[in-house]
């Protein structure tokens, strides 16, 4: 049975699942790896939501300040054990419900032109594609995505 677990970055579960996401990243990201992973530091991140699966942390997502009414979704990660479970779309359930509780009205995501399986997530979860924001803006290898809540 899946078990979600509000905490911080400080969570050791989170730091290690976040250290198996950035090694996933400097493979998929490439070259690019240098330039996404600067914007992706946890220490400000405050909201964090883990999933257990008999105790065994399998995925993580955040929400961060972007501004007054929007949160940021970062660090969305499912182990490759959890995946095709729908840990990811419950996890990011619970994300949004959290962002709903602090008064944001919106969340905002960015992932990669190449990360099918996050662009359909985000599509199912009723994210629309936006403008490439903030430090993406001109990255062609990102997508950008909203959800008004």
């Amino acid at each position: 049975m899946l078990v979600l677990k509000r905490t911080t970055s400080e969570n050791p579960d989170f730091i290690s699942l976040n250290k198996l996401l950035d090694k996933e990243l400097t493979i998929r990201d490439g070259d690019e790896h240098d330039f996404f992973d600067q914007y992706n530091k946890i220490d400000t991140i405050k909201h964090i939501v883990l999933a257990y699966d008999n105790e065994e942390a399998i995925g993580c997502g955040a929400i961060k300040d972007f501004d007054e009414d929007t949160a940021e979704i970062k660090r969305m990660f499912v182990l490759q054990s959890g995946r095709g479970k729908k840990v990811a779309t419950t996890i990011l359930t619970e994300l949004e419900n959290w962002a709903r509780e602090l008064d944001y009205k919106k969340c905002i995501l960015e992932t990669g032109i190449t990360f099918k399986d996050a662009i359909g997530l985000y599509h199912r979860a009723g994210y629309e594609v936006i403008p490439n924001y903030g430090q993406y803006n001109g990255v062609k290898s990102s997508i950008c995505f909203c959800k008004s809540l």
